[in-house]
């Protein structure tokens, strides 16, 4: 039986799968292959909705409907990732990680099929594009399964020195997911062909659900311990109500709460509105396909190494300047977003891959810093991720209908032109992005984690055989 939420409860372990450190708590060496299973399924999950975003023209020809119902085919599932961000959370506080897991494999294994059910070339454009559609629906309920669960895995599995970095790896997954999604359909000789590897990849995903275990026999901290915060405490919290101790936030940590959730949303719906735009918004001045999908794979492609070097020394060396560093990627990030609107112009690819790959560092290290900036804020891990990811959800989802209104004419020059949007998409962002001079983004869970480890120390260096205090 697993003591997570019992600090008290002693537990006889003799297996060689853990090492245990001075202060009592455990790191087990199976961390590694739930981190890996998480890994694999946000890639999966991540590349369904942007997958026709840099084939919208062949998937509109290809399937005889119009571009505004392939734009609707990834809006769907930012739209459908909305309420299910919400409803992870209760599901995980009532089933658990794992199964909350499988429910999420289910989903993307329906997905996966149904979507490939429309490629049988018998079916009318309205059958098919309804097939289509549900697919993608199915696969917008899996996504956040394995995005909002990210940062209650890592509490639950790691420690000081290593909690962000595993936050940092699950939420980098779900962006290179986005990028494969860019990268590959371009690649592939049909529309159709492209579903069918789409199915296989998710199909073969589908077993490292196997290596997500629910907690280790014993916690890597104190917070690791403590049973998980409900969702309805977080919202009674955000509101001023009366909540448990556990779950009390003060007026200076809702502010900055509202702050995150703000600047989260809108650099993750830029980065949707991007998924789906790509190609609407390179063609018109003379871009090919490929050169569109490889934009997108670049944006996120380029910040894998900057994820890779910055989360280990954010675990272990820059961990008290967490805010410093956040707020200037922010302003870095936002600044680019805007310069995109000059840079979209012929014979500019340079400047554009350049801008991808600022972009690109930035975001992926903004967005998992800011997942764990949330668990800080507010203790409650699932229920801040939820709020994160669905705050990107819903700007990505107000960019891609107002930026689709926002299109050219045929009789504009270029034809069908995506400038407008653009701007709005560039001004969006500075003008959100601007409200980061505000937050003060106080490591509180840090704190009290640390101060709890120390207590471990001078208790067992009294010789007290009990460190229940913990």
């Amino acid at each position: 039986m697993s003591n997570v939420g019992h600090p008290d409860r002693k537990e006889t372990d003799t297996s060689a799968d853990h090492v245990e450190n001075a202060e009592g708590y455990r790191l087990y060496k199976r961390r590694f292959s739930g981190l890996l299973g998480f890994v694999i399924l946000a890639v999966v999950t991540g590349m369904q909705w942007s997958w026709f975003g840099p084939i919208a023209t062949l998937t509109a020809e290809e399937f005889n409907i119009s571009l505004t119902q392939v734009n609707w085919l990834g809006n769907i599932t930012l739209c459908a990732s909305f309420p299910a961000s919400f409803l992870v959370p209760v599901v995980f506080s009532r089933y658990g990680m794992r199964r909350c897991s499988e429910m999420g494999g289910v989903m993307l294994l329906l997905s996966a099929w149904v979507r490939y059910a429309s490629t049988i070339r018998s079916l009318s454009p309205q059958s098919a594009y309804v097939l289509l559609f549900f697919g993608q629906l199915f696969g917008a309920v899996s996504r956040p399964v394995f995005q909002v669960l990210g940062p209650s895995f890592s509490e639950r599995w790691f420690d000081l020195r290593s909690r962000t970095t595993a936050t940092m790896v699950i939420a980098i997954a779900s962006i290179i997911g986005s990028a494969l999604g860019q990268f590959l359909p371009p690649l592939m000789s049909t529309v159709r062909q492209s579903i069918l590897v789409l199915a296989i990849i998710s199909t073969a995903a589908l077993p490292a659900i196997l290596l997500i275990l629910e907690s280790p026999p014993s916690p890597p901290t104190y917070f690791g311990s403590k049973q998980p915060l409900s969702f309805i405490s977080l919202c009674r919290a955000m509101l001023g109500l009366s909540v448990s101790k556990e779950a009390y936030m003060s007026h200076r940590e809702r502010i900055d709460f509202v702050i995150l959730t703000l600047v989260f949303g809108v650099l993750d719906g830029v980065i949707n509105a991007l998924g789906i735009f790509s190609a609407q918004w390179f063609q018109p001045v003379g871009y090919s396909d490929t050169t569109c999908g490889l934009l997108g794979a670049t944006l996120a492609l380029s910040g894998i190494p900057a994820t890779v070097i910055s989360a280990p020394l954010f675990d272990r060396v820059f961990s008290g300047i967490m805010g410093a560093t956040f707020k200037t990627l922010v302003l870095l990030v936002s600044l680019a977003w805007l310069l995109l609107i000059w840079a979209v112009k012929p014979n500019n690819a340079t400047a554009l891959y350049v801008l991808m790959v600022i972009i690109g560092n930035c975001c992926t290290i903004i967005l998992p810093l800011a997942l764990e900036l949330g668990v800080e804020l507010t203790r409650n891990a699932n229920g801040s991720s939820a709020i994160l990811w669905s705050s990107g959800n819903l700007f990505g989802i107000v960019l891609i209908l107002a930026e689709g209104a926002l299109r050219a004419p045929s009789t504009a020059d270029p034809p069908y032109n995506m400038r407008n949007a653009l701007i709005l998409n560039g001004c969006v962002a500075m003008g959100f992005c601007s409200s980061i001079f505000f937050l003060r983004a106080k490591q509180a869970r840090r704190e009290i984690d640390e101060v709890m480890i120390k207590g471990s120390v001078l208790v067992s260096s009294s010789d007290v055989p009990s460190a229940s205090g913990v």
